[in-house]
């Protein structure tokens, strides 16, 4: 049965909300891996340690994983917003973060073929934590393809913006890069990392202004979202702690598990504190 068409009242696009200015943002940021210098990378990476050398692929597997599976699982939410009347700015935004996603995951492609010389897979390296977190990021989004209700959305967003990216991927994504600029080493996936740090701003504020015109609508919508940002934490501390145990007590790079824990707690009481602003 066909539908009827629905179009939208003439209005102009609404410059102002957050949505479209990040989607300009995006716009003004664009990046292409393909222009990243690897040479400095390919002559500094045989010089260092072996311990060195093997936290950084099991990292940047990881980090592949994790985009890969973002950017197989994200196109439910946008569905999922033009059904239930979400905006066109919001629909457009979303439209730039697939974009991204997917440049992320040629970014990670390009660092093990330039690099390291031979492909990565985040399955050789995945503990439970890790494997128990995109679990539900899968399902959480999956479910949006039947059940485009608010209460669906809070629960894919709060799963995806705010511990996925905005307590796993800037936590990681940190430590590494202010690890490796430290040093002054491997310049290329510095530059890279910082390109993408600079993506997942926008896509953690995006998920904060979902989740918190949800929370505006309705204050139980916040009890869902810590509720399930609490449930989630333990699983994106637990993949840090997967990540380096092979390799203590002397972490390569110097790196701090107590400090990288700490930051990432910091960053989750970040987004519960905007959260928590929407209630007033």
């Amino acid at each position: 049965m066909s539908q009827v068409l629905e179009f939208r009242q003439a209005t102009f696009l609404d410059q102002n909300c957050l949505p479209l200015r990040d989607y300009h943002k995006a716009k003004r940021l664009a990046w292409d891996p393909q222009m990243i210098d690897w040479s400095v990378d390919q002559v500094q990476w045989p010089q260092l340690e072996q311990r060195e050398r093997d936290l950084v692929i099991q990292g940047i597997s990881l980090f592949l994983g994790g985009e890969e599976a973002v950017t197989h699982d994200l196109a439910p939410l946008l569905i999922a917003l033009k059904r239930s009347g979400g905006s066109i700015e919001e629909e457009m935004f979303l439209t730039s973060q697939l974009f991204d996603e997917a440049r992320h995951v040629e970014l990670f492609d390009a660092v093990s073929r330039n690099i390291f010389g031979h492909p990565v897979s985040a399955g050789t390296w995945a503990g439970d934590s890790y494997r128990a977190l995109f679990g539900e990021l899968n399902s959480a989004l999956e479910a949006l393809l039947d059940d485009q209700s608010l209460a669906a959305q809070v629960h894919a967003v709060a799963s995806y913006h705010m511990i996925i990216e905005g307590v796993l991927a800037e936590t990681g994504y940190y430590g590494i890069f202010t690890a490796l600029r430290k040093r002054g080493l491997l310049p290329g996936l510095q530059q890279g990392l910082e390109y993408i740090q600079r993506d997942e701003a926008r896509h953690v504020a995006f998920g904060l202004h979902l989740l918190s015109r949800a929370i505006r609508s309705d204050a139980r919508y916040w009890e869902q979202a810590n509720e399930r940002m609490d449930a989630l934490l333990p699983h994106a501390m637990g993949v840090f702690i997967e990540l380096v145990d092979p390799f203590l007590p002397d972490i390569p790079f110097e790196l701090d598990l107590n400090n990288i824990l700490d930051y990432a707690s910091s960053q989750f009481s970040a987004r519960v504190n905007v959260l928590q602003r929407a209630l007033g």
